[in-house]
Formats: C-alpha cells, structure tokens, sequence
C-alpha cells in the first residue's frame, strides 16, 4: 500500500435508499432545510433525554468485548432548548404540507419541548401524545416506577397523511369485555354488542387500531437479536408502527439523531426512502454495518439501493492494517493479517471517484486474520480500514 488518502464520503450500490451524515442535528438540520425543504414526509426524533450521563455502545470483537463512548447527555437545560429549537426549527421547514413529527423522549424534558412544539408547530397542529409503556428496567421504592417515554405527535398542517388502517391488527378469536361470542355462516368467530339500541358485530379479522397508548411493544432486552450494542436503541417495532401510519413506499424518511441506526434500518425494510444523521462516529459504524449486513451476499453487484455516507470533517485515525496483495490474472486479492493492537470493524476495497468518495467494491465486517477481499485493477483503487469507534483510514493500493 501507499500512502494514506482523503476520501469525504462514501457511496454503495447496496444498503439504501438513503443518506447518512456524521454531524451535529443542531448544524446538520439548517443545511438539508434548505436542501429538502418540503420533501420529507416524516420526522422521528430521539434526541438526548437531558440524563446528565454518558452512555456507550457494547460491542463483541471476536471474543472481547468493547465498550465505546457513543455520546454525553450533558447539555444544561438552556443549551439543550437552544439546540432542539434549532432543530425542531429546520423540521417544520423540511416537512412537506402532509407531513408530521414524532418527537420520542421522557419525562425529564417532555413539558417544556411540548411547549417548544406548541410554538414553533402551532398548538392547533398536537396530534397525540403517546405513551410508551414497557415492563423492562428497574423498581423504584422511593416513587412509582417509571415505565413510560412520551412520543408527542404534530402534524405540519391540516392536510396530514396519517393511515391508522396501515397499523391494525386482527381482533382475533378471545372474547373482549362483554361481548358475545358466535360463529357466523363462513365459519368465522364473530362478536356482537347491544349499545344505544344497535347492535354492533365484530369478526375475528375486523382490525383493531392502537390507541395513544403502547403497551404492545416491548422494550430490547439484553440478548434480543436486534441488538447493536447501542444502549438506547429503540425496537424496530416501534418504527414500524409510526413510519407505516404516516408515510407511504417511496416517501422520505428523515432522522436527525439516528443512534443505533434503527429509523434507517425500518424505512429501507418498508420501501422508503432515509435521510438521517448523528454527531457520533461509533453511530456511522452501526449504520453502516446495519445496512450492509442485510444483504444476502457480500457484494456489490446485485443491483440494490444506494447508501451514502458523507462527513464534512472525517474521523480520520492512524490505522495500520498489515494487508498482503496478490495479482491473479487482473484480480487484486487482498489480504488482511491484522491491524496491531487495533480491531477492525469493517474492512472494503474499492476506488476514489472523481467527486473524493470512497466506492467499495468488496468489504469484510469484523475480519479477522487471514479474511480475503478482491479487487479488479481500477485506476484510482485504495482501501478502507475501520475501527469499532467508528474511526477510518484510507490508502492508496
């Protein structure tokens, strides 16, 4: 290998449809407002819940295991307003007319954001606040336990797209409340109930559409297979509820505190499209990983959707991986022996174009020595290292 490059992005025919940029919400948010404005259908937002703590992602490294700072919730609570201001701010301008928010946070700053919201929305344009209710974490004996996180719903305006039918599920054959039970001339389960003199009657796949109130959706617990290791991941199910009822296949996705990658992860499962973002390398490395992990094949040759990954100032870090390259009738085999002291997370070769983004064509997740990756002879070809902490290097082969 040569020497190190620069590369300011990274561009993959597979993984999308979506964009991911490393950068502060605060920052990030004005620049797409001018750049999507009235083009996103949906907003959800998870932002820090003004905790006062640090928290980590935990990791498996072949038989260790990592844990990586991810981001601090440190901010005083003038400074924390000032920044969701801002942020909530650029979203009216990136919403289209039918478009709405979903605000996810607790109860430590739920009042004064709802005020936030209230102002920079309109207190007309409230269309829910939902409670998350879970059963996982701790019991407290000094005060009721607390088992909720609010979502505030707003709409942008009165032409919102909402389609709770989108998010209903069957009634099913058990009995509910009074009701009675029979079964009708196809065979089907139905239930009937007398009120204000008419008779109501309900089948066993009549649809039941959720209330303000979630109670069905169960919090990640510590070895569900979802897990990225991000301590305040969200469960897929969550977002699919909320990105079904308020946005339809081919809409715009956006995610200004995307985590643990989970609001791309859904929309790109759902045929919508992504656009989101986060301050935290270690949060590009899951996304990345996330996304490309749910290809069958590890190629890129199969005709997917396109990632991008771009970052105005690149976490640069001084990575050594020792690679041995072999030519073999105009293949490049690379491979990889190690990295030092260091453990690569990601692992791809591919080449620079003439916009400075990195365009893999092959890739490793987590390699291990003695992992092999090719490459066709291409004129600008150069490879990327990546640590678990989302930190990069790039070389010229």
């Amino acid at each position: 290998m040569e020497q190190a490059i620069h590369c300011k992005g990274e561009v993959y025919p597979a993984g999308g449809p979506g964009l991911f940029l490393l950068g502060r919400a605060e920052e990030i948010a004005q620049r797409l407002a001018g750049e999507y404005e009235e083009q996103v259908q949906l907003i959800y937002l998870d932002p820090p819940f003004g905790t006062g703590d640090t928290f980590s992602v935990k990791l498996a490294a072949g038989k260790a295991r990592l844990t990586i700072p991810a981001y601090s919730d440190t901010l005083g609570q003038e400074e924390y307003l000032s920044m969701m201001r801002a942020v909530l701010s650029a979203c009216k301008r990136l919403l289209a007319r039918d478009g709405s928010l979903y605000l996810h946070i607790d109860y430590r700053m739920s009042h004064q954001l709802r005020f936030l919201l209230d102002e920079i929305f309109g207190a007309q344009n409230f269309m829910n606040e939902i409670v998350w209710a879970y059963k996982s974490g701790g019991r407290s004996t000094r005060h009721y336990s607390r088992k909720h996180d609010t979502i505030l719903f707003y709409r942008k305006s009165k032409s919102v797209y909402f389609n709770i039918a989108a998010v209903g599920i069957p009634r099913g054959p058990e009995k509910r409340n009074n009701m009675k039970r029979s079964v009708d001339a196809h065979g089907r389960v139905c239930f009937s109930i007398r009120s204000g003199g008419k008779t109501y009657t309900y089948t066993e796949d009549t649809p039941v559409f959720p209330s303000d109130v979630w109670d069905d959706v169960e919090h990640l617990h510590q070895r569900d297979p979802e897990r990225t290791g991000f301590s305040t991941q969200k469960p897929e199910a969550l977002l699919r509820r909320i990105i079904l009822a308020s946005s339809r296949p081919g809409d715009l996705v956006c995610d200004l505190f995307s985590g643990s990658g989970t609001t791309a992860a859904v929309a790109a499962k759902l045929g919508r499209r992504f656009l989101v973002c986060d301050a935290s390398p270690v949060a590009m490395q899951l996304l990345r990983a996330r996304q490309l992990v749910s290809q069958s094949e590890p190629t890129f040759f199969d005709g997917g959707q396109a990632l991008r990954i771009l970052y105005d100032a690149p976490p640069y870090a001084d990575l050594t991986p020792q690679v041995a390259l072999q030519d073999t009738e105009g293949i490049i085999r690379i491979v990889y022996h190690g990295a030092g002291e260091q453990r690569l997370a990601y692992l791809a070769a591919g080449e620079r174009n003439q916009d400075g983004l990195f365009c893999p064509r092959s890739y490793a997740l987590s390699p291990t020595p003695g992992t092999v990756i090719t490459l066709p002879h291409l004129p600008n070809a150069c490879l990327q290292a990546c640590n678990y902490a989302g930190q990069m290097a790039f070389f010229k082969l």
